[in-house]
């Protein structure tokens, strides 16, 4: 078993909860003494491309007691396409420094990034121990029952339709329609949280529009059209890839195309078609940076899986991610496992046909099911008057 140093970094969009994943890697690598220093990566995986690093294992306990509660990636994070002759680079910076031991928090991208950062040290003879920690508000990483990320991005937007919707009940026939754009380039997870924030049946949101269902002009119409007609108002979530085409044809700097634009397509569609009117509301980062609506579960399980990073690591293993394994019971809970990296990366977890409904307008049962646990403890109750009528006086 070599000794070494370990290097973390953050990559991707930042969560809620990303900062727990971080502190359980360095309070966990501390502990080993097969681990001689525990690094930060600054801007993910450029920290090691430009030799940027901080020295974590001196962080006070009080320091990272407070990132477990703090939003954004605190070493700072990238969304960085390396080219071929970069990973030579990170691996002989990484060999200057001893460094045996790297820990990558992150999405789909950042797992390849971490599986060709093993390929590479493999090739160049350097023993090299890469682990992917995960994290992502859109749950889409494969093998894994859910992300780190998720459940308080879902609780969020579950708690932010909800209370949107009841404003715009309270305005009826004055200002009908909102739409509330949600983040979700190809899967609809976080757009279908909203239907959590229900109370009872007829509450907000009324539609639910997912990637994986895209929308078409006339069903929208039908839809809404139908929901006014019934309450007077109508409450939508939807994912900002539902639309398919919105006019919007750029791509990030990994090529995947950008979404955008879903709701002022889906508004100028319902006001010219119905002549209702038509609000919107984009929480945009809000959705993962928000930390008032952390889940408790999600805080936890973020923790927990950077802590497990490291154990395997010392125990020998590389090239795989942490993952999240729910066990059957009445209760919910979840084990570590592991997957190797190479099946993560780049693939996507779509919402399955089982949690949509035949319409494609709305969540099953069986999803509520399955997310209700992850957003944690459950959300404050708000009130209905009950109308009890005013009885006429007699004169």
């Amino acid at each position: 078993m070599p000794e070494g140093g370990l290097v973390v970094g953050q990559s991707g969009g930042p969560t809620q909860v990303i900062n727990s994943s971080l502190v359980g890697v360095i309070e966990e690598a501390v502990r080993h003494k097969e681990i001689t220093g525990v690094y930060g990566s600054l801007r993910g995986i450029t920290g090691v491309l430009n030799d940027n690093f901080v020295d974590l294992a001196r962080e006070s306990k009080e320091t990272l007691a407070l990132l477990r509660r703090t939003p954004g990636a605190a070493l700072g994070t990238v969304r960085h396409r390396l080219e071929p002759d970069d990973y030579e680079r990170i691996v002989k910076v990484l060999s200057a420094y001893d460094v045996r031991f790297f820990c990558y928090i992150g999405g789909n991208d950042s797992m390849e990034t971490a599986h060709k950062v093993h390929l590479a040290a493999q090739e160049m003879g350097y023993e090299l121990r890469a682990i992917g920690v995960p994290k992502t508000v859109d749950n889409d990483l494969a093998h894994t029952d859910h992300c780190p990320g998720y459940g308080s991005a879902a609780r969020f937007v579950a708690l932010a339709v909800r209370d949107s919707g009841w404003d715009t009940e309270s305005m009826g026939p004055s200002s009908p329609v909102k739409i509330i754009e949600v983040m979700g380039r190809n899967a609809g997870w976080l757009t279908a949280a909203a239907a959590l924030g229900r109370q009872a049946q007829g509450d907000p949101p009324h539609l639910i529009y997912v990637p994986e269902r895209l929308v078409d002009d006339d069903r929208v119409v039908r839809d809404v059209d139908r929901v006014v007609a019934e309450r007077e108002h109508c409450v939508i979530a939807l994912s900002e890839g539902a639309v398919p085409d919105t006019g919007l044809h750029e791509v990030d700097a990994f090529g995947h195309g950008m979404k955008g634009r879903a709701a002022e397509y889906l508004a100028s569609l319902i006001r010219q078609r119905l002549k209702l009117k038509v609000r919107l509301d984009r929480p945009n980062y809000l959705q993962r940076s928000f930390c008032l609506s952390m889940s408790e579960v999600d805080a936890e399980e973020a923790y927990r899986v950077g802590r497990s990073a490291v154990q395997l690591a010392v125990d020998g293993q590389g090239d795989v991610m942490v993952t999240l394994e729910r066990t059957l019971g009445e209760r919910y809970h979840c084990d570590t496992g592991t997957v190797a990296l190479s099946e993560v990366a780049n693939a996507e977890k779509l919402l399955p046909d089982e949690y949509i409904n035949e319409e494609g307008n709305d969540v099953t049962a069986a999803f509520l099911d399955y997310a209700r646990p992850l957003i944690g403890e459950p959300l404050p109750r708000l009130g209905r008057l009950q109308g009890f009528p005013v009885l006429a006086q007699s004169r």
